[in-house]
């Protein structure tokens, strides 16, 4: 009589696969693509699907402390948080018009390896290797920057002179014990 067997184990015990999961939805967000065994991605794909779900409860007219209770219950899964960033403002508005089913997976090859089956889970309307190559040099710039600027401002601050810095106050004495 097997009971409790709804959870796809994956050869792992609850803390191991709980952290791979998160590991693989956040490279699944980040990327916009991963490829793995048929096996994680088919479990993968259903913890990012409700993720995404999640997030786009977001969109319009929210009340704020519902829309920051959605971003923690993602936070929550998802520790990274310009993948969290990207997954309220640039994923979920992409899925606005979409009841579900935003990803897919793509059957690959056997491994040589182990002839396991792999395949490769993508969001459905993904964008472009180049698009997310221009959005990460654009994230870099503006973090330059605003660095520069950041440094450029501390130089021109006037220093503090010698006589301007407040003097510590002396150590008091540890009374004797007798």
């Amino acid at each position: 009589m097997n009971k409790g067997n709804k959870v796809k184990q994956l050869n792992r015990n609850h803390e191991h696969r709980h952290a791979m999961l998160n590991n693989m939805v956040t490279s699944l967000f980040k990327h916009e693509r991963i490829e793995s065994t048929v096996a994680k991605i088919k479990v993968v794909r259903s913890f990012a699907e409700k993720l995404i779900s999640k997030a786009k409860k977001n969109i319009g007219d929210v009340k704020p402390e519902i829309a920051l209770h959605n971003k923690r219950e993602v936070m929550k899964k998802i520790k990274d948080r310009d993948v969290v960033v990207k997954l309220f403002e640039d994923i979920a508005p992409r899925f606005s018009g979409r009841a579900g089913g935003y990803t897919r997976i793509v059957r690959l090859v056997n491994r040589p390896s182990d002839n396991s089956e792999m395949g490769i889970l993508e969001l459905v309307e993904r964008k472009s290797r180049e698009e997310l190559k221009e959005a990460k040099m654009a994230k870099s710039e503006a973090l330059a920057a605003k660095k520069s600027a950041a440094k450029a401002a501390r130089k021109s601050a006037p220093k503090a002179t010698k006589d301007a810095k407040v003097v510590a106050a002396p150590k008091k004495e540890k009374a004797k014990k007798k």
